[in-house]
Protein backbone atom coordinates (compact mmCIF):
# COMPACT_ATOMS: atom_id res chain seq x y z
CA UNK A 1 0.00 0.00 0.00
CA UNK A 2 1.20 3.83 -0.77
CA UNK A 3 1.20 6.26 2.03
CA UNK A 4 -1.53 8.07 -0.89
CA UNK A 5 -3.40 4.65 -0.73
CA UNK A 6 -3.47 4.59 3.38
CA UNK A 7 -4.42 8.12 3.74
CA UNK A 8 -6.86 7.99 1.60
CA UNK A 9 -8.39 5.37 3.43
CA UNK A 10 -7.79 6.51 6.51
CA UNK A 11 -9.57 10.21 5.32
CA UNK A 12 -12.72 8.35 4.26
CA UNK A 13 -13.09 6.48 8.25
CA UNK A 14 -12.97 10.35 10.08
CA UNK A 15 -16.01 12.03 10.43
CA UNK A 16 -16.30 16.15 9.55
CA UNK A 17 -14.90 17.73 12.96
CA UNK A 18 -11.96 15.18 13.46
CA UNK A 19 -8.62 16.27 12.03
CA UNK A 20 -5.83 14.08 11.12
CA UNK A 21 -2.58 14.67 12.69
CA UNK A 22 0.13 12.33 10.23
CA UNK A 23 2.76 11.02 12.97
CA UNK A 24 6.03 11.82 10.66
CA UNK A 25 8.78 10.92 13.50
CA UNK A 26 11.83 8.93 12.43
CA UNK A 27 10.54 8.62 8.85
CA UNK A 28 12.06 10.94 5.81
CA UNK A 29 11.32 13.74 3.98
CA UNK A 30 10.79 11.78 1.02
CA UNK A 31 7.34 10.07 2.79
CA UNK A 32 6.41 13.44 4.10
CA UNK A 33 6.34 14.88 0.73
CA UNK A 34 4.40 11.95 -0.62
CA UNK A 35 1.61 12.42 1.94
CA UNK A 36 1.97 16.27 1.64
CA UNK A 37 1.32 16.14 -1.78
CA UNK A 38 -1.65 13.81 -1.20
CA UNK A 39 -2.87 17.25 0.76
CA UNK A 40 -1.74 15.99 4.45
CA UNK A 41 -0.77 19.50 5.61
CA UNK A 42 -0.79 18.63 10.05
CA UNK A 43 2.19 16.33 10.74
CA UNK A 44 3.60 15.57 14.35
CA UNK A 45 6.95 14.87 15.60
CA UNK A 46 8.56 13.81 18.99
CA UNK A 47 12.35 15.02 19.03
CA UNK A 48 12.93 18.35 18.73
CA UNK A 49 16.04 18.09 16.69
CA UNK A 50 14.58 16.32 14.01
CA UNK A 51 11.06 18.47 13.89
CA UNK A 52 13.43 21.64 13.23
CA UNK A 53 15.82 20.02 11.04
CA UNK A 54 12.05 18.48 8.89
CA UNK A 55 10.82 22.70 9.45
CA UNK A 56 13.89 24.28 7.85
CA UNK A 57 13.58 21.64 4.84
CA UNK A 58 10.09 21.43 3.89
CA UNK A 59 7.27 23.53 2.84
CA UNK A 60 6.67 26.32 4.89
CA UNK A 61 2.26 25.80 5.27
CA UNK A 62 3.18 22.58 7.04
CA UNK A 63 1.28 22.82 10.53
CA UNK A 64 4.04 21.20 12.83
CA UNK A 65 2.50 19.59 16.11
CA UNK A 66 4.67 18.31 18.71
CA UNK A 67 3.45 15.27 20.10
CA UNK A 68 6.35 14.08 22.64
CA UNK A 69 7.95 14.75 26.16
CA UNK A 70 8.64 17.98 25.43
CA UNK A 71 11.85 19.17 27.92
CA UNK A 72 11.60 23.12 29.36
CA UNK A 73 15.01 23.54 27.82
CA UNK A 74 14.13 22.71 24.13
CA UNK A 75 11.33 24.40 24.08
CA UNK A 76 13.19 27.68 22.70
CA UNK A 77 14.33 25.33 19.38
CA UNK A 78 10.26 24.95 18.73
CA UNK A 79 8.39 28.60 19.62
CA UNK A 80 9.34 30.31 16.28
CA UNK A 81 7.08 27.64 14.49
CA UNK A 82 5.62 24.92 16.43
CA UNK A 83 1.67 25.49 16.15
CA UNK A 84 0.55 22.91 18.48
CA UNK A 85 2.08 21.23 21.44
CA UNK A 86 -0.29 18.32 22.34
CA UNK A 87 1.62 17.15 25.26
CA UNK A 88 1.90 19.77 28.57
CA UNK A 89 2.57 17.98 31.40
CA UNK A 90 3.24 20.37 33.76
CA UNK A 91 3.01 23.99 34.87
CA UNK A 92 7.26 24.68 34.47
CA UNK A 93 6.59 23.41 30.98
CA UNK A 94 3.57 25.76 30.40
CA UNK A 95 5.94 28.74 31.74
CA UNK A 96 8.62 28.03 29.27
CA UNK A 97 6.67 27.48 26.61
CA UNK A 98 5.14 31.36 27.72
CA UNK A 99 8.36 32.73 28.16
CA UNK A 100 9.60 31.73 24.76
CA UNK A 101 6.32 32.24 22.76
CA UNK A 102 6.62 35.82 24.47
CA UNK A 103 10.57 36.14 22.92
CA UNK A 104 8.65 35.48 19.58
CA UNK A 105 5.87 37.69 20.21
CA UNK A 106 3.81 34.47 19.13
CA UNK A 107 1.24 33.03 20.84
CA UNK A 108 1.53 29.14 21.25
CA UNK A 109 -1.37 26.99 21.12
CA UNK A 110 -0.90 23.80 24.26
CA UNK A 111 -3.02 20.93 25.22
CA UNK A 112 -2.69 19.55 28.51
CA UNK A 113 -1.59 15.98 28.60
CA UNK A 114 -3.55 13.74 31.07
CA UNK A 115 -2.70 10.37 31.92
CA UNK A 116 -5.18 8.00 31.27
CA UNK A 117 -3.53 4.90 31.11
CA UNK A 118 -2.54 2.49 33.65
CA UNK A 119 1.36 2.28 32.85
CA UNK A 120 3.93 3.87 34.85
CA UNK A 121 5.74 4.82 31.49
CA UNK A 122 2.91 7.04 30.52
CA UNK A 123 3.06 11.05 31.24
CA UNK A 124 0.64 13.21 32.34
CA UNK A 125 -0.78 15.13 35.20
CA UNK A 126 -4.07 14.05 37.10
CA UNK A 127 -7.57 15.84 36.77
CA UNK A 128 -7.13 17.39 40.19
CA UNK A 129 -3.51 18.57 39.11
CA UNK A 130 -5.16 19.98 35.64
CA UNK A 131 -7.69 21.85 37.83
CA UNK A 132 -5.22 23.46 40.40
CA UNK A 133 -2.75 24.49 37.62
CA UNK A 134 -5.88 25.91 35.83
CA UNK A 135 -6.82 27.71 38.91
CA UNK A 136 -3.64 29.04 39.45
CA UNK A 137 -2.43 32.70 39.65
CA UNK A 138 0.59 31.65 37.69
CA UNK A 139 -1.58 30.47 34.70
CA UNK A 140 -3.61 33.03 34.92
CA UNK A 141 -0.67 35.53 33.83
CA UNK A 142 0.37 33.46 31.20
CA UNK A 143 -0.26 36.06 28.06
CA UNK A 144 1.50 33.78 25.19
CA UNK A 145 -0.08 30.51 25.66
CA UNK A 146 -3.41 29.45 24.75
CA UNK A 147 -4.95 25.87 25.95
CA UNK A 148 -7.10 24.22 23.67
CA UNK A 149 -7.82 21.15 25.04
CA UNK A 150 -6.54 17.93 26.47
CA UNK A 151 -3.93 15.13 25.10
CA UNK A 152 -3.81 11.42 26.72
CA UNK A 153 -2.31 8.11 25.32
CA UNK A 154 -4.54 4.66 26.55
CA UNK A 155 -3.05 1.85 27.75
CA UNK A 156 -1.85 -0.22 25.36
CA UNK A 157 -3.79 -3.48 25.36
CA UNK A 158 -6.12 -5.07 23.32
CA UNK A 159 -8.99 -5.08 26.39
CA UNK A 160 -11.06 -2.58 24.15
CA UNK A 161 -13.08 -2.03 26.86
CA UNK A 162 -9.98 -0.58 28.75
CA UNK A 163 -9.62 1.78 26.16
CA UNK A 164 -12.61 3.06 25.91
CA UNK A 165 -13.42 4.07 29.51
CA UNK A 166 -9.84 5.81 29.22
CA UNK A 167 -11.16 7.85 26.28
CA UNK A 168 -14.27 8.55 27.99
CA UNK A 169 -12.52 9.71 31.38
CA UNK A 170 -10.50 11.59 29.06
CA UNK A 171 -13.47 13.43 26.99
CA UNK A 172 -15.41 13.83 30.37
CA UNK A 173 -12.94 15.87 32.32
CA UNK A 174 -12.70 18.06 29.10
CA UNK A 175 -16.56 18.70 29.34
CA UNK A 176 -16.32 19.30 32.75
CA UNK A 177 -13.07 21.50 32.27
CA UNK A 178 -15.08 23.16 29.35
CA UNK A 179 -18.13 24.16 31.40
CA UNK A 180 -15.71 25.67 34.69
CA UNK A 181 -12.59 27.15 33.39
CA UNK A 182 -13.59 27.82 29.97
CA UNK A 183 -17.43 28.64 29.22
CA UNK A 184 -16.66 31.86 27.05
CA UNK A 185 -13.33 30.01 24.98
CA UNK A 186 -14.29 28.91 21.66
CA UNK A 187 -10.57 27.95 21.36
CA UNK A 188 -10.48 25.74 23.69
CA UNK A 189 -12.07 22.54 21.50
CA UNK A 190 -9.64 20.10 21.50
CA UNK A 191 -9.07 16.05 22.28
CA UNK A 192 -6.17 14.68 21.43
CA UNK A 193 -6.75 10.86 21.56
CA UNK A 194 -5.98 7.84 19.58
CA UNK A 195 -3.01 5.90 17.18
CA UNK A 196 -3.00 3.96 14.59
CA UNK A 197 -4.30 0.98 16.44
CA UNK A 198 -7.34 2.84 18.23
CA UNK A 199 -8.40 5.65 16.40
CA UNK A 200 -11.47 4.51 15.60
CA UNK A 201 -12.54 3.85 19.00
CA UNK A 202 -11.15 7.41 20.01
CA UNK A 203 -13.19 9.39 17.56
CA UNK A 204 -16.61 7.27 18.73
CA UNK A 205 -15.50 8.66 22.12
CA UNK A 206 -15.42 12.45 21.42
CA UNK A 207 -11.59 13.02 19.75
CA UNK A 208 -11.20 15.93 17.64
CA UNK A 209 -7.63 15.02 16.73
CA UNK A 210 -6.13 11.60 15.87
CA UNK A 211 -2.62 10.63 16.24
CA UNK A 212 -1.85 7.90 13.13
CA UNK A 213 1.38 6.98 12.20
CA UNK A 214 2.37 3.30 11.72
CA UNK A 215 -0.97 2.81 9.22
CA UNK A 216 -0.22 5.70 6.75
CA UNK A 217 3.62 5.34 6.94
CA UNK A 218 3.66 1.69 7.67
CA UNK A 219 6.45 0.69 10.41
CA UNK A 220 9.13 3.04 11.58
CA UNK A 221 12.38 3.64 10.44
CA UNK A 222 14.88 3.93 13.38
Amino acid sequence: MSIASNLSQISQSLPAGVRLVAVSKTHSEEAIMEAYHYGQRIFGENKVQELVGKYENLPKDIEWHFIGHLQTNKVKYLAPFVQLVHGVDSLKLLSAINNEAGKQGRKISCLLQMKIAREESKFGLSADEIRSLLASDEYKGMEWISICGLMGMATYTDDTQEVQQEFRKLYSTFRELKEVFFRDAPHFKEVSMGMSHDYLLAIQEGATLVRVGSSIFGDRDY
